[in-house]
């Protein structure tokens, strides 16, 4: 009798665990409550970064932007699923302060080879290993790709996205931070 109740006891604390774990890590990675202002935007501003070409750029010259930062790879389809539609976003707002940015974490090679097939609109850069740290310190802190992150005009993180989204959402984040 005692080894029944004992078991079920067990499972039902694993059950709880689960569900606390879906909850915590599936169910609210994008909480409107999340805190933003601990994550600084300085390492990534400072970095210099290779374009899909292997031309270093300066990431400091989008100061003053407000940036749509998606951290992808080559290898993660849910990542390409979603670069047709930062292209169109892009398309839309790029003459109002507005620049989509790409950091690929990977190698230039494979960058340089994807972007000549599957052409996009704005800027990809190639951080390699480097960039799951830029990723961390804008907030990445469950190491997924795709992960988008938002930084208003001030260079201030304003929202960050775990997985795959799409441009509504995108959107509806941007609008209030075009508004005077």
């Amino acid at each position: 009798m005692l080894k029944k109740i004992v078991s079920g006891l067990g499972y039902l604390a694993v059950m709880m665990g689960l569900g606390f774990a879906i909850y915590h890590f599936i169910l609210s990675p994008n909480r409107e409550t999340k805190e933003y202002s601990n994550l600084s935007t300085q390492t990534f501003f400072a970095a210099n970064l290779p374009n899909e070409s292997g031309l270093n750029q300066a990431i400091s010259q989008y100061k003053g932007k407000i940036i749509v930062l998606n951290f992808w790879a080559t290898w993660c389809s849910p990542c390409r699923e979603e670069m047709p539609e930062f292209s169109e976003l892009y398309g839309e707002y790029k003459n109002k302060n507005v620049m989509v940015l790409g950091v690929a974490v990977d190698e230039l090679a494979l960058v340089k080879a994807f972007s000549q097939t599957t052409p996009v609109s704005y800027p990809l850069f190639v951080a390699e290993d480097d960039g799951m740290a830029l990723g961390i310190n804008l907030g990445n802190d469950k190491g997924v790709l795709p992960y988008t992150v938002i930084i208003n005009s001030d260079g201030r993180v304003v929202k960050t996205f775990f997985g795959r989204i799409d441009k509504r959402i995108i959107s509806s984040t941007l609008k209030p931070l075009l508004q005077p």
